[in-house]
């Protein structure tokens, strides 16, 4: 009856020892339905982010092309200036109205008004008559290179339209112009 006893004192010892706590269960996966949910979820994340890189690239690209047009712009109306009572195209000329050329060339649907100007020393009719001839050289100059003619009309003011007042060789420097003017086409130039 000891083994007996032994026997069911040990089992009472097993029984009465405290449990150990249970694993706790993994939590349940997810659904189909929210499988299905997320991976919605995900793609229109996607697709936003997507839409947000090419608008940026598309703002990006618009502002380099407003820029390239800008430049553009600026190098076919810039002006070129001339020695006193001359008509003749300075060396320093020369490379602004090559850049001009190379521009139409790209463009050939930009047509310009050419503005021939003098400072104030001379007659107003020798001035008239120097400003043509200042817009004739340029205009000369443009058509060697197979700019064709009909693309250009030419205007001269003179002395009557000066950028800068006064008489000192630097305002008069200044007045010794031919001005562009874009007449015609700019849009092709726009972003």
């Amino acid at each position: 009856m000891s083994s007996s006893r032994l026997l069911l004192a040990a089992l009472v010892f097993v029984a009465c020892r405290p449990v150990p706590p249970a694993e706790p269960l993994p939590p349940p996966g997810p659904t189909p339905a929210e499988i299905e949910a997320r991976r919605v979820a995900d793609s229109i994340a996607e697709a936003e982010r997507m839409a947000q890189i090419a608008a940026a690239e598309e703002e990006r690209a618009r502002a380099e092309r407003a820029e390239r047009a800008r430049q553009l712009r600026a190098i076919i109306e810039e002006t070129v200036y001339f020695d006193y009572d001359a008509s003749d195209i300075r060396s320093d000329t020369k490379d602004k109205l090559l850049a001009k050329i190379e521009i139409l060339r790209d463009y050939p649907g930009i047509g310009l008004r050419l503005e021939g100007h003098a400072d104030e020393r001379g007659t107003s009719e020798y001035n008239i008559v120097l400003g043509s001839e200042r817009n004739e050289a340029v205009l000369g100059y443009l058509t060697a290179y197979s700019l064709d003619r009909s693309r250009f009309i030419t205007v001269s003011y003179g002395e009557e339209v000066p950028v800068a007042l006064g008489s000192t060789e630097g305002a008069w420097a200044r007045n010794r112009r031919v001005e562009f003017v874009i007449v015609s086409g700019a849009e092709a130039l726009d972003p």
